[in-house]
């Protein structure tokens, strides 16, 4: 029974150590380096995704208005809140899986390739993506309206 009573001790203990642990880890999302960076900025740049991000977030606010009657003020003050700066990290993270040998890779056919960039890696990225949606929900619900 004594023995039974250390073990429970020793279990507790044990979960509180791992609880702990697993709380101080850091939750940063992973970014790539300050090179891949710029080649990710050219890879964007190259599939024209940054106006991808601002048309998607211009037809999620025009729903939006259309739907809960909005006037043009607040509409205007929403439009004005697109920020593709505030989106660019997700971007980052979604590369960080990559290389630079494989991103500069990417590059050179998005650059050497017209067709290729209308079907391009970031559109099909489901993660990419869901990204998208929030921060295009996050800005209708004016999260990013400046005060």
């Amino acid at each position: 029974m004594k023995n039974l009573k250390n073990h429970s001790y020793l279990a507790v203990l044990l979960c509180l150590f791992i609880s702990s642990k697993s709380l101080s880890q850091n939750s940063q999302p992973l970014m790539p380096s300050q090179q891949n960076k710029i080649i990710i900025d050219r890879i964007v740049e190259a599939t024209r995704y940054k106006n991808h991000v601002i048309d998607f977030c211009l037809s999620k606010i025009n729903e939006a208005s259309a739907k809960e009657g909005w006037n043009e003020q607040k509409a205007i003050e929403i439009t004005q809140s697109i920020n593709y700066k505030n989106f660019r990290d997700a971007i980052y993270n979604s590369f960080v899986v990559f290389d630079e040998v494989e991103l500069e890779t990417l590059l050179k056919a998005y650059e050497k390739d017209t067709a290729y960039q209308t079907q391009n890696v970031m559109t099909n990225n489901k993660v990419l993506i869901n990204n998208l949606n929030i921060f295009a929900d996050d800005i209708v619900k004016g999260k990013y309206v400046s005060k």
